[in-house]
Protein backbone atom coordinates (compact mmCIF):
# COMPACT_ATOMS: atom_id res chain seq x y z
CA UNK A 1 0.00 0.00 0.00
CA UNK A 2 1.26 3.47 -0.87
CA UNK A 3 1.58 6.11 1.83
CA UNK A 4 0.74 9.75 2.49
CA UNK A 5 3.91 11.59 3.52
CA UNK A 6 4.11 14.97 5.23
CA UNK A 7 7.53 16.59 4.96
CA UNK A 8 7.52 19.80 6.95
CA UNK A 9 9.94 22.43 8.15
CA UNK A 10 10.35 26.09 8.96
CA UNK A 11 10.81 28.63 6.18
CA UNK A 12 14.00 28.19 4.16
CA UNK A 13 14.39 24.53 5.12
CA UNK A 14 14.53 23.44 1.48
CA UNK A 15 11.03 21.99 1.11
CA UNK A 16 10.45 23.04 -2.50
CA UNK A 17 13.98 22.02 -3.42
CA UNK A 18 13.42 18.59 -1.87
CA UNK A 19 10.13 18.22 -3.78
CA UNK A 20 11.76 19.06 -7.11
CA UNK A 21 14.60 16.66 -6.35
CA UNK A 22 12.09 13.90 -5.60
CA UNK A 23 10.33 14.57 -8.92
CA UNK A 24 13.66 14.42 -10.74
CA UNK A 25 14.56 11.12 -9.07
CA UNK A 26 11.30 9.50 -10.21
CA UNK A 27 11.57 10.81 -13.76
CA UNK A 28 15.20 9.82 -14.08
CA UNK A 29 13.95 6.26 -13.68
CA UNK A 30 11.32 6.70 -16.38
CA UNK A 31 8.40 7.11 -13.98
CA UNK A 32 5.59 9.64 -14.24
CA UNK A 33 4.87 12.16 -11.50
CA UNK A 34 2.28 14.89 -11.03
CA UNK A 35 3.04 18.17 -9.26
CA UNK A 36 0.44 20.42 -7.64
CA UNK A 37 0.06 23.30 -5.23
CA UNK A 38 -2.81 25.37 -3.77
CA UNK A 39 -3.77 28.33 -5.94
CA UNK A 40 -3.59 30.65 -2.91
CA UNK A 41 0.19 30.44 -3.13
CA UNK A 42 0.63 33.19 -5.71
CA UNK A 43 4.41 33.13 -5.51
CA UNK A 44 5.48 31.86 -8.91
CA UNK A 45 1.86 31.73 -10.17
CA UNK A 46 1.56 28.19 -11.55
CA UNK A 47 5.16 27.25 -10.75
CA UNK A 48 6.93 25.66 -7.83
CA UNK A 49 9.81 27.98 -7.01
CA UNK A 50 12.90 26.82 -5.13
CA UNK A 51 14.94 29.44 -3.32
CA UNK A 52 17.93 28.00 -5.17
CA UNK A 53 16.39 29.39 -8.37
CA UNK A 54 14.98 26.14 -9.78
CA UNK A 55 11.37 26.35 -11.01
CA UNK A 56 8.86 23.96 -12.52
CA UNK A 57 5.29 24.38 -13.72
CA UNK A 58 2.73 22.35 -11.80
CA UNK A 59 0.35 19.93 -13.47
CA UNK A 60 -2.62 21.43 -11.65
CA UNK A 61 -3.53 24.12 -9.13
CA UNK A 62 -5.82 23.39 -6.18
CA UNK A 63 -8.63 25.85 -5.48
CA UNK A 64 -9.96 26.23 -1.95
CA UNK A 65 -13.14 24.26 -2.76
CA UNK A 66 -11.54 21.73 -5.12
CA UNK A 67 -11.89 17.96 -4.90
CA UNK A 68 -8.25 16.88 -5.05
CA UNK A 69 -9.09 13.22 -5.68
CA UNK A 70 -11.21 14.13 -8.72
CA UNK A 71 -8.61 16.54 -10.14
CA UNK A 72 -5.93 13.90 -9.68
CA UNK A 73 -8.04 11.32 -11.50
CA UNK A 74 -8.76 13.71 -14.39
CA UNK A 75 -5.12 14.79 -14.75
CA UNK A 76 -3.76 11.26 -14.39
CA UNK A 77 -6.03 10.04 -17.20
CA UNK A 78 -8.64 7.87 -15.54
CA UNK A 79 -11.96 6.84 -17.12
CA UNK A 80 -14.78 7.36 -14.63
CA UNK A 81 -12.00 8.01 -12.09
CA UNK A 82 -11.29 4.27 -11.97
CA UNK A 83 -9.43 2.64 -14.86
CA UNK A 84 -6.62 4.36 -16.73
CA UNK A 85 -7.45 5.44 -20.28
CA UNK A 86 -5.86 3.03 -22.73
CA UNK A 87 -5.47 3.26 -26.49
CA UNK A 88 -3.54 1.25 -29.05
CA UNK A 89 -1.60 4.35 -30.09
CA UNK A 90 -0.65 5.80 -26.70
CA UNK A 91 -1.47 4.02 -23.45
CA UNK A 92 -1.49 6.34 -20.45
CA UNK A 93 1.44 5.77 -18.10
CA UNK A 94 0.35 5.29 -14.49
CA UNK A 95 1.33 8.00 -12.02
CA UNK A 96 4.14 6.88 -9.71
CA UNK A 97 3.77 9.76 -7.23
CA UNK A 98 1.78 12.93 -6.53
CA UNK A 99 3.87 15.76 -5.06
CA UNK A 100 2.17 18.75 -3.43
CA UNK A 101 3.96 21.96 -2.45
CA UNK A 102 2.70 24.47 0.16
CA UNK A 103 0.46 21.76 1.62
CA UNK A 104 -0.31 23.88 4.70
CA UNK A 105 -2.86 25.71 2.54
CA UNK A 106 -4.94 22.58 1.87
CA UNK A 107 -8.27 22.15 3.63
CA UNK A 108 -9.07 19.23 5.93
CA UNK A 109 -11.13 17.52 3.22
CA UNK A 110 -8.36 17.96 0.65
CA UNK A 111 -5.88 16.26 2.96
CA UNK A 112 -8.42 13.46 3.33
CA UNK A 113 -8.49 13.25 -0.48
CA UNK A 114 -4.71 12.81 -0.44
CA UNK A 115 -5.03 9.90 1.98
CA UNK A 116 -7.60 8.26 -0.30
CA UNK A 117 -5.33 8.68 -3.32
CA UNK A 118 -2.47 6.98 -1.48
CA UNK A 119 -4.53 4.25 0.13
CA UNK A 120 -7.21 3.40 -2.44
CA UNK A 121 -5.34 4.21 -5.66
CA UNK A 122 -1.97 3.00 -4.38
CA UNK A 123 -0.20 6.20 -5.46
CA UNK A 124 2.22 7.75 -2.95
CA UNK A 125 1.42 11.34 -2.05
CA UNK A 126 4.26 13.53 -0.79
CA UNK A 127 3.02 16.77 0.77
CA UNK A 128 5.53 19.50 1.63
CA UNK A 129 4.78 22.51 3.80
CA UNK A 130 5.31 24.49 6.96
CA UNK A 131 3.76 23.34 10.21
CA UNK A 132 2.84 26.64 11.90
CA UNK A 133 2.24 30.27 11.02
CA UNK A 134 4.07 33.34 12.30
CA UNK A 135 2.01 33.18 15.52
CA UNK A 136 3.03 29.52 16.13
CA UNK A 137 -0.48 28.23 15.32
CA UNK A 138 -0.88 25.24 13.01
CA UNK A 139 -2.26 25.79 9.54
CA UNK A 140 -5.43 23.70 8.94
CA UNK A 141 -3.78 21.59 6.23
CA UNK A 142 -0.70 20.94 8.35
CA UNK A 143 -2.77 20.03 11.40
CA UNK A 144 -4.74 17.46 9.40
CA UNK A 145 -1.58 16.04 7.83
CA UNK A 146 -0.04 15.62 11.28
CA UNK A 147 -3.17 13.72 12.29
CA UNK A 148 -3.46 11.26 9.40
CA UNK A 149 -0.24 11.06 7.35
CA UNK A 150 1.41 7.65 7.36
CA UNK A 151 4.88 9.16 7.61
CA UNK A 152 6.09 12.47 9.08
CA UNK A 153 9.51 13.87 8.25
CA UNK A 154 10.99 17.13 9.51
CA UNK A 155 13.27 19.07 7.16
CA UNK A 156 15.60 20.99 9.43
CA UNK A 157 17.15 24.43 9.15
CA UNK A 158 18.88 26.77 11.55
CA UNK A 159 18.19 30.15 13.10
CA UNK A 160 20.71 32.94 12.55
CA UNK A 161 21.99 32.23 16.07
CA UNK A 162 22.88 28.66 15.06
CA UNK A 163 20.13 26.84 16.97
CA UNK A 164 17.49 24.68 15.31
CA UNK A 165 14.80 26.88 13.76
CA UNK A 166 11.25 25.91 14.78
CA UNK A 167 9.15 29.00 14.08
CA UNK A 168 8.48 31.43 11.24
CA UNK A 169 8.90 35.09 12.09
CA UNK A 170 7.05 37.59 9.89
CA UNK A 171 8.67 40.90 9.01
CA UNK A 172 6.87 43.90 7.54
CA UNK A 173 9.17 46.64 6.25
CA UNK A 174 12.03 44.91 8.05
CA UNK A 175 10.33 44.80 11.47
CA UNK A 176 9.01 41.64 13.15
CA UNK A 177 5.23 41.60 13.66
CA UNK A 178 3.18 39.17 15.73
CA UNK A 179 -0.40 40.02 14.77
CA UNK A 180 -2.32 39.97 11.53
CA UNK A 181 -3.90 37.55 9.07
CA UNK A 182 -2.57 34.01 8.99
CA UNK A 183 -1.86 34.09 5.26
CA UNK A 184 0.36 36.74 3.70
CA UNK A 185 2.39 35.52 0.74
CA UNK A 186 5.90 36.95 0.24
CA UNK A 187 5.75 40.38 -1.31
CA UNK A 188 7.48 43.73 -1.45
CA UNK A 189 7.02 44.45 2.27
CA UNK A 190 6.36 40.99 3.78
CA UNK A 191 9.18 38.54 4.39
CA UNK A 192 9.79 35.62 6.73
CA UNK A 193 12.72 34.42 8.80
CA UNK A 194 13.18 31.04 10.45
CA UNK A 195 13.70 31.43 14.19
CA UNK A 196 14.58 29.18 17.12
CA UNK A 197 12.32 29.31 20.19
CA UNK A 198 14.71 31.60 22.06
CA UNK A 199 14.96 34.17 19.26
CA UNK A 200 11.20 34.06 18.63
CA UNK A 201 10.40 34.74 22.28
CA UNK A 202 13.03 37.46 22.50
CA UNK A 203 11.53 39.30 19.54
CA UNK A 204 7.91 38.75 20.61
CA UNK A 205 8.49 39.96 24.16
CA UNK A 206 7.93 36.50 25.57
CA UNK A 207 4.57 36.01 23.89
CA UNK A 208 4.13 32.63 22.21
CA UNK A 209 1.31 32.71 19.70
CA UNK A 210 -1.90 34.65 19.45
CA UNK A 211 -4.91 33.90 21.66
CA UNK A 212 -7.08 31.07 20.33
Amino acid sequence: MAKLYFRYGAMNSGKSTALLQAAYNYEERGQRVLLAKPRIDTKGADEIVSRLGVTRTVDFLIDADADVEQIFADTAGYVDHDALIESLEMPVQPVACLLIDEAQFLTDSQVDDCLRIATLRNVPVMAYGIRTDFQTRAFPGSARLLEIAHTLEELKTICRCGRKAMFNGRQVDGEFVFSGDQVAIDGMDVTYESLCANCYLTRSGGVLGAPR
